[in-house]
């Protein structure tokens, strides 16, 4: 087999056949560092040597996605919210009100970003913990990541197919898509301690704005035809 591949990939191929694949897989969603841009393809070239079919190929790889995915998806649901919180509370330059927008934003965009999150390297992996925390309805979840998965694995499988001795050709391409991707991360991050650190109390004040404009208002005028309120009765003299 493919001397390029780790040989520990090759090892579970050639002993278990399409299953040790989707063994690879899923592992590669534990464990991001492990290149499925270098699983898939020799899957794809794997079966185009008939060690194993197509469709098995096709079918254990997004198996073990989905296994990892699940896997991801239920350390998010132990986690649970309040932990994450209690986590988030604790880091530096993170606050609480950080963790509130991002599930406002998984909750409206969710389903989006754990299905087009299967196609982004590192992120395929990390979008299932939210989707754990914020108790995304199972089903939904495991049908967007079969779907997501299935898009994926099927164009890299198909790919290391095809091109036969040829097939770490896709890795190449993948590996500069994986650069891209996580420079832009990069440099969001880099970005976010950057205004953190540069303005660390601007959203206190901000909060604490409204509350002072209260204070120092003038006190409410009686509306017109209203009895004003009662004087305090008089001491009686000696």
């Amino acid at each position: 087999m493919a001397s390029s591949a780790p040989q520990w990939i090759t090892g579970l191929m050639d002993t278990l056949g399409a299953p040790g694949a989707g063994l690879a897989v899923a592992l590669e969603n534990l464990f991001p560092p492990i290149p499925s841009e270098v699983i898939l393809p020799l899957a794809g070239f794997t079966a185009g040597t008939g060690r194993m079919s197509l469709l098995a190929a096709l079918l254990w790889t997004v198996a073990g996605s989905v296994v990892g995915a699940l896997a991801l998806y239920g350390v998010g649901a132990l986690l649970g919210r309040e932990r994450t919180v209690a986590v988030a509370a604790r880091l530096p330059l993170v606050k609480v009100a950080d963790i509130e927008r991002t599930e406002a934003w998984f909750r409206r965009h969710g389903a989006k970003a754990v299905f087009f999150g299967r196609m982004i390297p590192v992120f395929r992996s990390l979008i299932s913990v939210p989707a754990g925390v914020e108790r995304m309805p199972l089903p939904v979840f495991t049908a967007l990541t079969t779907l997501g998965s299935a898009l994926w694995n099927t164009a890299f499988v198909l790919a290391g197919y095809l091109l036969g001795d040829n097939w770490s050709q896709v890795t190449t391409v993948v590996s500069a898509y994986s650069k891209v991707v996580l420079t832009a991360a990069a440099l969001a991050l880099t970005a976010f301690v950057l205004v953190r650190l540069l303005h660390p109390t601007r959203r206190t004040r901000h909060r604490a704005e409204p509350q002072v404009s209260e204070a120092l208002a003038p006190p409410a005028e009686t509306p017109a035809g209203s009895a004003p309120p009662p004087a305090p009765p008089a001491r009686a003299g000696r």
